[in-house]
C-alpha cells in the first residue's frame, strides 16, 4: 500500500467554590470535555452570542417554539446547583461539574428535572428551556466554566463564533462516538488503515500526515461510551520502541504520533479485552 495511507445581555454569574470532582477522563485529558449542543439530538439551534453579553462568553440558545423543550447534559457529571433566583438574572437554573475544573451552567429554565448530587449522563434531560429571570424573551442561556472563569465555548469540538448568530445542529445523544479519529490526531491526519476489535467494542485506526510524514494510532471506542474503560493504543516504528497510551478512557485512546518516512511499523489498540495488533506493513 502507498504510503499516503493510515492516517478529540444577561445578569452576573453566581459565585460558587470549584468542587474536585474527577470524572475519569480522555487523553489528552487536560482539555474540556466534548461538550455537546444541550438540546435532542438532530435539533438545530441559533447559537447566539453578543458583545455586551455578562458573562461575556456566554451562549444564548434561541429557535422558535424553543419553550418547554428538553434540555439536555451538554457531557457527564454530577449536579451541584439546582437554583430559582425568581424574576431576576439566570431565574431557574442548574450547574453540572464534569471534573477537571470545568462545569457548565444552563439558566432561564421553565422547569429543572435533576437535584443536586445527583450523576448525570452527557444527553440526559435535566430540564426545560424556558424565559424564567432577568429575560425579554425564551432561550437557553449556556456557560462553559473553567475553575470559576467562562470560557469561549466549544460544542463537538467546533468553537462557537463571537460575537455573531451560528446554527449548530445537535449530535447530543444520537449514539455512537461523538469523536471521529481525524480529531483525534489533528489536522493534516487522513485514516489510511482500520481494524474493527471483537465484539463491536471499538475501532483502531492508523492515519499519516503526508506533510510531515507523521504517522498516528487511535483507538475508538464503541461500547460503554462517556463512562471510563480500559482503552489503549500503540505504534511501533520498525528498530525503535513501541508507544502506547493505555488506560481508562471515555472515549478513546491516543493520539500516538511516530514520524516513519519508508519505515515499516506496526499498530493496534485495544478496548477491554478485544485487541488488535498488525505486522509490520505500510514499508513504503
Amino acid at each position: 500500500m502507498s504510503r499516503l495511507r493510515r492516517l478529540a445581555v444577561f445578569a452576573a454569574a453566581v459565585a460558587l467554590p470549584a468542587l474536585g470532582l474527577t470524572l475519569a477522563g480522555q487523553a489528552p485529558a487536560s482539555a474540556a470535555p466534548n461538550f455537546q449542543v444541550p438540546f435532542k439530538c438532530g435539533v438545530t439551534v441559533d447559537a447566539a452570542t453578543f458583545s455586551g453579553h455578562s458573562p461575556a462568553y456566554s451562549v444564548d440558545f434561541q429557535k422558535s417554539g424553543i419553550t418547554g423543550m428538553p434540555v439536555l447534559a451538554s457531557a457527564s457529571g454530577t449536579v451541584t446547583r439546582v437554583a430559582d433566583e425568581g424574576s431576576d438574572s439566570y431565574g431557574k437554573w442548574i450547574e453540572l461539574d464534569h471534573g477537571g475544573g470545568w462545569r457548565t451552567r444552563y439558566a432561564h429554565l421553565s422547569a429543572q428535572e435533576v437535584s443536586v448530587g445527583q450523576s448525570v449522563v452527557g444527553g440526559k434531560q435535566i430540564g426545560k428551556a424556558g424565559a424564567t429571570g432577568g429575560v425579554t424573551g425564551p432561550h437557553l442561556h449556556f456557560e462553559e466554566r473553567l475553575d470559576g472563569v467562562v470560557q469561549k465555548a466549544k460544542l463537538n469540538g467546533v468553537a462557537v463564533p463571537y460575537y455573531a448568530h451560528t446554527n449548530f445542529t445537535s449530535k447530543n445523544d444520537c449514539g455512537g462516538n461523538p469523536y471521529s479519529a481525524e480529531e483525534v490526531c489533528g489536522d493534516g491526519f487522513s485514516v489510511v488503515d482500520q481494524q474493527a476489535l471483537a465484539n463491536s467494542s471499538g475501532t483502531a485506526y492508523l492515519l499519516y500526515n503526508a506533510s510531515t510524514k507523521a504517522n498516528c494510532v487511535a483507538t475508538m471506542k464503541a461500547t460503554s461510551l462517556g463512562t471510563a474503560s480500559a482503552v489503549s493504543a500503540f505504534l511501533e516504528v520498525e528498530g525503535a520502541a513501541r508507544t502506547t497510551d493505555s488506560g481508562s478512557f471515555t472515549y478513546y485512546a491516543g493520539p500516538v504520533k511516530k514520524t516513519a518516512d519508508s519505515t515499516c511499523v506496526k499498530w493496534g489498540g485495544s478496548v477491554g479485552s478485544n485487541t488488535y495488533e498488525s505486522g509490520f506493513e505500510h514499508c513504503d
